[in-house]
C-alpha cells in the first residue's frame, strides 16, 4: 500500500478523531496521486439492484481460500484492509436475485408525536441473515470514506450493501500473500483465548482477552470479533439471552463465552490452514 496514498486518505477524515464533514477536504493534486494509487475513487451513484447484481457477478470469481488468505494474511501485518472481505464475502453468500422491495426502516417524531421522516430499505435484504441495508439509489456515495474504515478498522458498515460491493470489488483485485507460520501462529493464539473463555463471558470480556495475542487496539479487536461472528465462527447457543450495558455489537451480539467457537465454520473457511 502505498504510504503518501494513505496519508492523503487518512487526512481528509481523521485528526485524533473523526474530522467534520464540513471541514473535509483533499487538494486536488493530492486526490489525484491517491486516486492513481487506488486508495481514493470519485463518488458513486448505483441503483439496488445494479449493486445487487454487479454482488452476484463478482462473487462467484472469489473464492472461500482467497477470502481466508486475505483475513489470515492480516493478523501479523495489520493490514486490516484484508480482514474486512472475510464477512462481506460471507454477507454476499446470503443474497439471492431480486429486485428493491421498499418497505419502512424507520420514522422521527416531533415533540407532538408528528412523523416528520420515514426511513426505507429493502425489504429482501432487511430479512436476510443478520439484516443487509439495501437502499433503493446510492447517490454520489463516498467511496473513500467506506476505503478509510477499511484500512483503520477492517471496516464498520459491514451489512451495508454499498460497502458490500465495494468490499468485494478491492478483494478481488487485491495481490493477497499467503498467510505466514506468524499469522498462523496468532490466529491459532486467538482460538484458544475463545476456546478458554469463561462461560458467562460477554463479547466485552473476548476484546480484551485477545489483546495478549494481537497487536491491536480496542476498536481494532472489536472489528475482529464482529467479523468472526458474522461468518458463524462465534456462534450463539442461543439468542434468547439478555444483553447489558449501551454497546455497539452486531453480530456477536449474544455469543457467551460457553458457546466457545463454531468447529464447522472454522473447517469451511480455515480448514486449509489448521491441519
Amino acid at each position: 500500500m502505498d504510504k503518501k496514498a494513505k496519508n492523503i486518505l487518512f487526512k481528509t477524515y481523521w485528526k485524533s478523531g473523526w474530522i467534520d464533514k464540513k471541514d473535509r477536504h483533499t487538494p486536488p493534486a493530492d486526490l489525484a496521486y491517491a486516486k492513481e494509487k487506488g486508495l481514493m475513487f470519485d463518488p458513486r451513484t448505483i441503483s439496488h439492484d445494479a449493486c445487487l447484481a454487479l454482488i452476484l457477478d463478482i462473487l462467484p470469481n472469489i473464492s472461500t481460500q482467497h477470502v481466508a488468505k486475505a483475513f489470515l494474511s492480516s493478523l501479523s501485518t495489520r493490514r486490516l484492509d484484508r480482514r474486512s472481505g472475510l464477512s462481506s464475502y460471507f454477507i454476499a453468500k446470503q443474497l439471492t436475485p431480486h429486485q428493491y422491495t421498499k418497505v419502512v426502516s424507520g420514522q422521527s417524531l416531533d415533540p407532538h408525536g408528528n412523523v416528520t421522516h420515514i426511513s426505507y430499505t429493502c425489504g429482501v435484504c432487511r430479512d436476510s441473515k443478520y439484516g443487509i441495508i439495501g437502499n433503493e439509489c446510492y447517490d454520489k456515495v463516498d467511496l473513500n470514506v467506506l476505503n478509510f474504515e477499511r484500512i483503520k478498522w477492517g471496516g464498520v458498515r459491514h451489512g451495508d450493501l454499498i460497502y458490500t460491493l465495494f468490499d468485494l470489488e478491492q478483494l478481488q483485485a487485491a495481490a493477497i500473500p499467503d498467510p505466514t507460520t506468524e499469522d498462523i501462529e496468532i490466529f491459532n493464539n486467538i482460538l484458544t483465548v475463545i476456546e478458554n473463555s469463561q462461560p458467562d463471558d460477554y463479547p466485552s470480556a473476548l476484546e480484551k482477552n485477545l489483546a495478549a495475542v494481537i497487536k491491536s487496539t480496542k476498536e481494532e479487536r472489536q472489528v475482529l470479533i464482529e467479523i468472526l461472528a458474522c461468518i458463524d465462527l462465534l456462534k450463539p447457543t442461543s439468542y434468547d439471552r439478555p444483553t447489558r450495558g449501551k454497546h455497539d455489537w452486531t453480530f456477536v451480539t449474544y455469543w457467551r463465552g460457553e458457546d466457545k467457537y463454531n468447529k464447522e465454520a472454522l473447517q469451511q473457511y480455515f480448514g486449509t490452514y489448521m491441519l
